[in-house]
């Protein structure tokens, strides 16, 4: 049997606080209705950490951590690598989320390194995952992991930002094996254009723009769009063809077609745009779940949707799993599972 690489379990992390419609409306001071949040933005509710420690950034990552051990019973000694795709947003800026997380799981043989590509972390990181495991004939066990609370920077009174409106928080672990036999990550494909890399993004607390005592309360909710008609223009015209190109391509790597996709694990996205490429690729509405109920948690979601998948029973053996993303920066990214017994 060829070299291959299964997905083992995963694991979820989700702090108790709700924000809901109606809140993120008053939010915005009235520019937005409750009802427009929840039909055009597609929201709910959403996910919020509370003021817990627990809801630190790296720390959801290590529950969630916690939480995939648990649900597969694999021993932490067993991992090899972890690859945090926790946000750069977190307690302690210069601290490694990887080896916090090692050492809060208690997977000592590991070693850990952190991966950014926003939103696309995790997509990109489970590709990593799969060519390091297939390279490196030392290395059988990889978690991807990681923490997200990016919605603290949220201003809902820029208008320009509505389509961030959605941040939430949470933690996601995925565990990957070699030659498990089965649940098989397959192909995988990413467009970047870095013409967009500065276009979005925190704008105040870094070197260009560093935080003073006159704009300490700005610098607080600074994640805004830097260049918005540039942003929005180029994503308006190459957004959409971007992701069907990596769905389409992967695809191709997997061997199979768009008729074979019997799942759609996507990032929330607002309304309109969700059904859209529900309908564009001749699924039905039960083929996905739109996380309406938790918001956009970054690179958690593909990690959560795939998680309440399974509990639901829209993922299940011989299901082909279609897992998309986009990130700031901007990145497109599209892998393929097949679910299930490996049968060759």
């Amino acid at each position: 049997m060829k070299d291959h690489v299964g997905i083992v379990g995963t694991g979820i992390y989700l702090p108790e606080g709700r924000m809901s419609a109606k809140q993120i409306a008053e939010q915005t001071n009235g520019v937005w209705s409750e009802a427009a949040v929840i039909d055009k933005l597609g929201i709910k509710q959403k996910v919020v950490p509370g003021l817990s420690a627990s809801d630190g950034t790296q720390e959801m990552g290590a529950l969630a951590a916690l939480d995939a051990l648990k649900n597969t019973g694999m021993n932490p000694l067993e991992i090899d690598v972890i690859l945090s795709v926790s946000e750069e947003w977190k307690e302690y800026p210069l601290t490694t989320s990887a080896l916090y997380i090692q050492d809060r799981i208690g997977a000592t043989n590991a070693w850990g390194i952190d991966v950014q590509n926003r939103c696309c972390t995790t997509v990109s990181a489970l590709k990593m995952a799969k060519d390091m495991l297939i390279a490196d004939e030392e290395v059988n066990v990889i978690m991807v992991v990681g923490g997200y609370r990016n919605g603290d920077f949220v201003d809902y009174t820029d208008k320009n930002m509505s389509m961030m409106y959605n941040l939430g928080a949470g933690g996601g672990a995925i565990i990957l094996k070699k030659n498990y036999g089965k649940n098989l990550l397959l192909g995988s494909h990413m467009i970047g254009d870095g013409s967009l890399s500065r276009t979005a993004g925190v704008e105040i607390g870094g070197i260009a723009h560093p935080i003073t005592k006159d704009n300490l309360d700005e610098a607080k909710q600074s994640l805004r769009l830097m260049d918005p008609i540039k942003m929005k223009n180029r994503l308006n015209d190459v957004s959409m063809p971007n992701w069907f190109k990596c769905i389409d391509e992967a695809l191709r790597k997997s061997n199979l077609e768009r008729k074979d996709i019997g799942f759609l694990d996507i990032l929330h996205i607002k309304r309109s745009g969700h059904d859209g490429m529900v309908a564009d690729l001749g699924l039905n509405p039960d083929q996905t779940i739109y996380l309406e109920e938790y918001g956009h948690i970054g690179q958690i979601d593909q990690i959560l949707s795939l998680h309440l998948a399974l509990q639901e029973g829209k993922v299940k053996d011989g299901t082909v799993v279609a897992m998309l993303a986009a990130g700031i920066g901007y990145v497109w990214a599209a892998n393929i599972i097949k679910w299930g017994k490996h049968s060759s």
